[in-house]
């Protein structure tokens, strides 16, 4: 008993380390870069103030919109009695599939000044600027928004609402005394998760903000562009500040205790009206979504896009003769790994957190979830700080890393959660008969929880081979992932190319989400 003991606290005490080497001391480093003189220097300069008022209000007016959106689609696809619900709800997260810089890039393409829409219409103002940046925000973190209130809405009680309908109560005093109240966490949860999403960003600024900055503009421009990493250092810090504030509130807002306790959900009403009004809402959301996903294979498959619309290859050839296969596989290799790391050092850290129940777990949990605070764009430049030197540096093996750690916070609490469902006399049961625990966790916890595994597995992929942020920084220059090829062809002007990894990058996440659904039916069938 001592020595398992012992052995558990060497395992949790390892974890710990490596969290506190790989999460909290490349940010400590990062902010001990900080000078009161560097400190005075970005906050005095003429470019500072007015990209935090552009962050800041970009950000707010784009979470309202995105909050706004998904609590109507959420109510669409859970209040009501619409077919297709299904259908509609796949592509409502379409958008998670590719990079927030494509999505910016497809709104170019529709509304820029040679745009296909622009030019159709004869239009005469364009896209770029602010309220481009509010556009393309929306279109990436809505489905965020939209999966929070759609999975809150389907396991609300409908036992209240039937007595409030008994007493006569009206329906809109329902709607603002009973759902209001019970969104009100997933309101305030989804308010910051959104904005954060948002202010830290710098795919859709780059691209679309025109003389619109943003901090996170400034701060790439600074790092990136100038190799500044004191000014970098400093706008990293402030961009640090909602994602701090937001972590804050998941800890102190739980997930509803509600959503465990329906005694019967919530009939769709089979109203006419609402009917129409909800497939006319879905199908704008679903062409809103689609839109610039087409943009891209309309002008990957144009001679010259928008002044020569003949059909060709030509595009795909050259994007072909530049590496993009390559980089393809550099991606898919990279994500492959990420996934398999990542997927693993959750599960161990979720088991241990939810499982042992000692001193350290409380502890281990806070240290699992950090890496929810830190935006992409700083943890990447915390590892150039930190890292710079090492063995790992310039290496595969940091991307790797950092992919790890920054998609690491969402798979380890689904398993955190899962495994918290699972049967907690499991392993004293085991105890008791004389079988180790770890044939307890292979042959009884795993072959429970294999459907989250899959979805931990499918999560650290997708992102791995869309992001950006993180991997700007820390790419070697071979191999270097798919995704920097967009803001590369970007810059030399070569649309059609940027269009193209694009869609590869959608066509690849959107086959790896579909053979992780059937692999899950496939599991839940065989039960």
């Amino acid at each position: 008993m001592r020595r398992k003991n012992i052995s558990k606290l060497i395992i949790s005490i390892c974890i710990a380390l490596f969290f506190i080497v790989c999460v909290i001391s490349p940010i400590v480093s990062m902010l001990c870069r900080i000078t009161p003189d560097g400190f005075m220097s970005v906050v005095g300069s003429p470019q500072f103030l007015p990209a935090v008022i552009n962050s800041v209000s970009t950000a707010l007016i784009a979470t309202v919109i995105s909050l706004l959106l998904a609590i109507s689609s959420a109510w669409c696809i859970r209040r009501t009695d619409i077919k297709l619900k299904a259908l509609f709800s796949t592509i409502f997260v379409v958008p998670m599939l590719i990079p927030s810089i494509s999505h910016a890039f497809g709104l170019v393409a529709l509304f820029g000044s040679n745009g296909l829409i622009t030019n159709l219409l004869s239009l005469d103002g364009n896209i770029y600027g602010f309220w481009g940046i509010v556009v393309g925000s929306v279109l990436y973190s809505f489905p965020v928004a939209f999966l929070m209130f759609s999975s809150i809405l389907e396991y609300e009680d409908g036992m209240t609402y039937k007595a409030a309908e008994v007493l006569g109560i009206p329906a809109l005093s329902r709607f603002t005394g009973i759902t209001l109240p019970y969104l009100k966490k997933t309101i305030i949860s989804a308010f910051f998760a959104v904005f954060t999403m948002i202010v830290t960003d710098y795919g859709v600024p780059l691209m679309i903000g025109g003389k619109t900055t943003t901090l996170s503009v400034l701060m790439y421009n600074k790092a990136v562009g100038m190799i500044d990493y004191d000014s970098g250092s400093v706008i990293g810090a402030f961009l640090l500040v909602p994602a701090v504030a937001a972590f804050i509130v998941d800890l102190l807002n739980p997930e509803n205790s509600q959503s465990s306790f329906v005694s019967e959900k919530v009939e769709p009403k089979k109203s006419r009206m609402q009917k129409i009004l909800s497939y006319v809402f879905c199908t704008l959301i679903c062409v809103c979504v689609f839109a610039p996903i087409a943009s891209f294979c309309i002008m990957v498959f144009e001679t010259k896009y928008p002044v020569d619309p003949v059909p060709t290859l030509y595009h795909i050839q050259k994007t072909l003769s530049r590496g993009a296969d390559k980089y393809l596989l550099n991606s898919m290799i990279y994500s492959a790994v990420t996934a398999l790391l990542g997927t693993l050092l959750a599960f161990i850290c979720s088991y241990i957190t939810s499982r042992l129940n000692d001193k350290f777990s409380k502890g281990l949990h806070l240290i699992s979830i950090t890496s929810m605070a830190i935006p992409g764009i700083v943890l990447g430049l915390s590892y150039v700080i930190f890292f710079h030197g090492s063995p790992i540096y310039g290496t595969i093996l940091i991307v790797i890393l950092v992919n790890s750690i920054h998609f690491f916070a969402s798979p380890y609490l689904m398993m955190y959660n899962t495994l918290g469902k699972v049967n907690p006399n499991l392993e004293a049961v085991g105890q008791s008969l004389g079988i180790h625990r770890l044939f307890i966790i292979k042959d009884v916890v795993i072959p429970k929880v294999r459907g989250a595994l899959v979805e931990m597995f499918t999560y650290f992929f997708v992102n791995s081979m869309m992001t950006i942020s993180a991997v700007s920084f820390l790419a070697p220059p071979a191999p270097k992932p798919v995704a920097l090829m967009i803001n590369q062809f970007e810059a030399q002007l070569l649309m059609e190319s940027a269009a193209f990894v694009s869609i590869i990058i959608f066509v690849v996440n959107v086959l790896i989400k579909g053979v992780s659904n059937l692999i899950k039916r496939k599991l839940a069938a065989s039960r």
